[in-house]
């Protein structure tokens, strides 16, 4: 199948092509078709399979079609957990609609808003925005969504673990209920359906892959290790391997930072992204990456969620995650485009309930080394510690998702923006 069997107008083709793209991926191929039908969508589809161009070309394709009044009232919203995410999906709605009359913007917490607001006076057709920044803006009058044709809730498995759901709510009163509304996920859990339900109408259900299948090009493998050795585990193998590129995970935003620190120390050039970054360090650390200056990346799993980094071939789980499908969308940022990837974990004591969990959910058994110098304790305990477990996937992590809503006295209006704040800066 090609670009061309699909129904796209020849100002998109153009842009396609001018990309280097022929054929479509297979969720753009199952997508596409239904949202030029004008049909709800609900998609299953991680990272890296290209479901981002699955939205942004039929959106861009019936937009197109109409065109407005001089004013350009906001007819498209996209809505999506991180500003890195947001950053992205607006590069790629710039890149397919270059030789259409279509004018877009992006507007996320952590940077100034003067010239955000300044851009959305001037007009704009589709907005790319997180949450928070987007109530701020709509409470201060700055903007309007009465005249949304198209609602898009991309990652919205993600938007609910970072306690978005409130949010989303009120925005839903803020938009017409009539409205084409393309939700994408990487999971159909039962929060998801619950949220799709109150949200699409009648929706064409669509899946890439199997859901919570991981890639068969990405080697996977654990390394058994003491939890105080694995900083010098990780540093040898980068030394001793050559790796020019590495993303590795970490659970907290403290343990990304002494991490980073330790390589920097080796001679490894590395840098954090996380939640208290700067927008404009993590914009920094993110092209250093990319282009080859930084060599080790370390994340936090919200901060690095819609990354897309080609071509990666190295991901390290220096901590498993404590929920299990997590670990799915983070080696899936290896092994793209027919591309072989590398997916190792460091797994001490306390993460083998963490790792059996992962073994379940994907179906394998991963094959386990233990290299000499760099063996597991022992004595360390076989379960991690209970007050720092997470049993749910819509529990809020630390710094998530507002709990009071828009309501209530001006000190909990003030605690909300904080959290807002604070969610925007994932």
């Amino acid at each position: 199948m090609s670009f061309t069997s699909l129904g796209l107008s020849d100002a998109l083709l153009k842009a396609i092509s001018k990309q280097g793209y022929t054929e479509p991926t297979p969720i753009q191929q199952k997508a596409i078709p239904v949202v030029l039908e004008g049909h709800d969508i609900l998609a299953s589809a991680q990272t890296g399979t290209g479901k981002t161009a699955g939205f942004t070309l039929p959106m861009l394709h019936k937009l197109s079609q109409n065109q407005v009044a001089k004013h350009r009232p906001i007819r498209a919203l996209v809505l999506t957990p991180t500003r890195e995410l947001a950053a992205q999906v607006h590069a790629n709605i710039k890149t397919y609609s270059q030789f259409l009359d279509i004018r877009s913007t992006v507007i996320f917490g952590g940077v100034n808003q003067n010239p955000q607001i300044a851009t959305l006076q001037r007009g704009v057709d589709i907005l790319v925005a997180t949450p928070g920044r987007l109530i701020d803006l709509e409470s201060q009058r700055a903007l309007s969504l009465s005249k949304v044709e198209f609602f898009v809730l991309d990652e919205a498995d993600r938007m609910l673990d970072m306690g978005f759901l409130r949010d989303i709510e009120r925005i839903m009163k803020l938009i017409p209920k009539n409205r084409q509304n393309l939700m994408f996920s990487a999971t159909f859990s039962k929060e998801i359906k619950k949220l799709a339900h109150g949200i699409l109408n009648h929706p064409v259900q669509v899946e890439a892959t199997p859901e919570n299948s991981t890639v068969e090009s990405i080697n996977q493998k654990v390394y058994r290790v003491a939890k105080g050795l694995k900083t010098g585990l990780i540093i040898k193998l980068i030394l001793e391997g050559g790796w020019q590129q590495v993303l590795v995970f970490t659970r907290t935003k403290h343990g990304a930072n002494n991490l980073c620190k330790k390589m920097v120390s080796a001679g490894i050039s590395a840098a954090a992204i996380h939640g208290n970054k700067s927008q404009g360090a993590r914009t920094k650390a993110l092209a250093g990456f990319k282009s080859g200056e930084v060599q080790v990346m370390v994340a936090t799993d919200i901060a690095a969620r819609g990354l897309d980094i080609p071509l990666l071939p190295h991901v390290v789980n220096y901590e498993l995650p404590n929920i299990s499908e997590d670990y799915v969308h983070r080696i899936g940022r290896t092994g793209r485009a027919g591309a072989s990837g590398e997916a190792i974990s460091l797994v001490c004591g306390e993460e083998r309930e963490y790792l059996k969990s992962i073994e379940k959910l994907v179906g394998l058994q991963l094959p386990v080394e233990i290299i000499e110098g760099f063996e597991p304790d022992p004595n360390a305990p076989s379960s991690p510690p209970k007050k720092k477990q997470r049993n749910t996937r819509n529990s809020n992590p630390k710094g998530g998702g507002r709990q009071n809503g828009s309501s209530g006295n001006k000190s909990n209006r003030n605690k909300n923006r904080n959290r807002r704040s604070n969610n925007n800066s994932r």
